[in-house]
């Protein structure tokens, strides 16, 4: 009799789930899907402040130059950009709107979110992670590995680099401060 060895049967262990047909998991599949909505929910709300109104909408006073310029909702969308991100939830790519925004003097600025920084493309806790199995005295390509499974692969020896580096610097930085206005007590 022939068995088909890629369904478990009843008796498989649990290690064993991901094995043929059983890889998709629906609950992950559902949580990364609203992880992404949510984020880009987070943005839209952000520029909805920083307009004072939502999409396709005007604003609530009666729109002249001089409320537009004191309300802060001088300004307009232009679509959006699309931008990798790497946190304790995976990787994930969302959809950042863009938009131009008038200064006091007449001057068009790009909008910049606050939610996720120019040029960041990993969480401060995904950063901890990765600074957390390197200081655990693990090489890099083993912390790759390690974290591949959380991160969905997306880290790679590279980016432990450039994350310990940067946490290094910042570690350096802080044990060379200057002390001396700081209101300390010593025991002798």
């Amino acid at each position: 009799m022939k068995t088909n060895s890629m369904k478990p049967t009843a008796d498989a262990a649990e290690g064993d789930v991901l094995l043929g047909e059983n890889w998709f998991d629906p609950l992950e599949a559902a949580v990364w899907t609203r992880v992404r909505g949510f984020i880009e929910e987070l943005l839209e709300a952000e520029l909805d402040a920083a307009l004072a109104r939502k999409p396709y909408g005007r604003s609530s006073l009666a729109e002249t130059e001089d409320t537009a310029k004191a309300t802060g909702a001088a300004g307009h969308r232009h679509g959006h950009r699309e931008r990798q991100l790497i946190g304790t939830f995976g990787s994930v790519t969302v959809r950042v709107p863009r938009a131009r925004l008038e200064t006091s003097d007449g001057k068009r600025i790009e909008w910049k979110n606050a939610a996720i920084p120019a040029y960041q493309r990993r969480t401060k806790q995904a950063a901890a992670l990765i600074t957390g199995a390197y200081l655990a005295e693990i090489n890099t390509r083993r912390v790759r590995r390690a974290l591949a499974a959380l991160f969905g692969g997306a880290v790679g020896k590279d980016t432990v680099s450039r994350v310990w580096r940067k946490v290094k610097g910042e570690w350096d930085a802080w044990n060379e401060r200057c002390l001396q206005n700081e209101p300390i007590i010593r025991l002798s």
